[in-house]
């Protein structure tokens, strides 16, 4: 079996040729697979391996005091999943071309997932104010399975997320909005774009749908969720599960 973990810190970041290089170095000598990037603004991981090979990279990485004690959304697959291991180093670790937001700065306010499945059943906020749910991912990745009656903004890629929210301002005014994305770290910048144009209820889902999955399982979603390896999409019991008519897009 193999271990997949998904993890992101927003953390200032500095030297980032030298640290692309020993990511990778440690990478390779633990023979995992999967993409990190790396940017001014943090670090996105995406890896796959022997579950002590990645869980020693873990421990490894702990010497940085930025990227100290991270925490990952895990699941298992019985192949690797990823073909190659890629460090990249990039502007931004998921591109919104916004500059104002900062997430390294200031962390969004966020929501649990027990607490969103409490939410949902009662079809409110603790405070009884009406509640939505704001589907942050691409287009194709809705297809494969979003929360029940959430918005989506119908996008192609991240960076089109500000101009697309701007026109959805009615439908998201006086209500808590609850941005969600696969693991969290694009309604992290959402959440926070959100508060700088006037709304001032919002959260993420801590950890996204994967931490969703793996506290609540299947209630109030349907479908599974796009994942950017081999495997496709995952159930709410985080095991393989590609869906038959949904796009298979290259990644």
């Amino acid at each position: 079996m193999f271990l997949n973990i998904s993890t992101y810190r927003f953390c200032e970041l500095a030297n980032l040729d030298n640290l692309r290089e020993e990511l990778l170095k440690q990478c390779l000598e633990k023979e995992l697979k999967g993409t990190i990037l790396i940017a001014p603004e943090g670090i996105n991981m995406f890896l796959a391996g022997n579950e002590n090979q990645i869980r020693g990279f873990f421990t490894w990485l702990n010497q940085f005091p930025e990227l100290a004690n991270i925490v990952t959304k895990d699941s298992w697959s019985e192949y690797q999943p990823f073909k190659k291991m890629l460090v990249k180093v990039k502007d931004e670790i998921i591109r919104m071309n916004h500059p104002t937001i900062q997430a390294f700065k200031k962390r969004a306010p966020s929501v649990s997932a027990k607490k969103l499945k409490e939410w949902l059943s009662q079809g409110c906020d603790d405070a009884g104010k009406p509640l939505v749910l704001l589907d942050t991912r691409n287009a194709f990745e809705v297809e494969y399975g979003t929360f029940k009656d959430a918005i989506h903004l119908n996008i192609e890629k991240f960076s089109e997320f500000p101009q697309a929210l701007a026109k959805e301002m009615d439908q998201l005014k006086d209500k808590t909005v609850v941005s969600f994305c696969t693991g969290g770290i694009r309604c992290e910048k959402a959440n926070l774009l959100m508060q700088e144009i006037g709304l001032d209820n919002t959260l993420q889902l801590d950890g996204g749908i994967l931490k969703y999955f793996e506290e609540v399982g299947q209630d109030f979603y349907e479908g599974g969720c796009f994942v950017f390896d081999d495997r496709i999409a995952l159930d709410p019991e985080l095991g393989e599960h590609p869906l038959e008519n949904a796009p298979r897009r290259n990644h």
